[in-house]
């Protein structure tokens, strides 16, 4: 256990920022898992209603620094060039 005064302040604050963190991630895996669900049904129509909002779900998530840009953008064009064989 921590015994100096700011360690155990960053200590407080490392588990206030963890919280915050897995909320972001399990935010961007849910929104995964609705893409892809809707992808599976082959629901075209609410897939395409859904991307937009599934684009600035995954650039927040990205711009926090939970997932790398990258790896956001990725995600993003698969799943487009999913919709689009639909």
């Amino acid at each position: 256990m921590a015994n100096l005064k700011s360690a155990i302040k960053r200590i407080r604050k490392i588990s206030k920022q963890t919280r915050v963190n897995r909320t972001r991630k399990s935010r961007f895996k849910n929104a995964l898992k609705k893409m892809h669900s809707l992808i599976e049904k082959k629901n075209k129509k609410e897939a395409l209603v859904y991307l937009p909002k599934f684009n600035s779900e995954l650039m927040k998530i990205a711009k926090t620094g939970i997932i790398k840009k990258q790896n956001a953008s990725r995600n993003i064009s698969r799943v487009t060039k999913k919709i689009s064989a639909l």
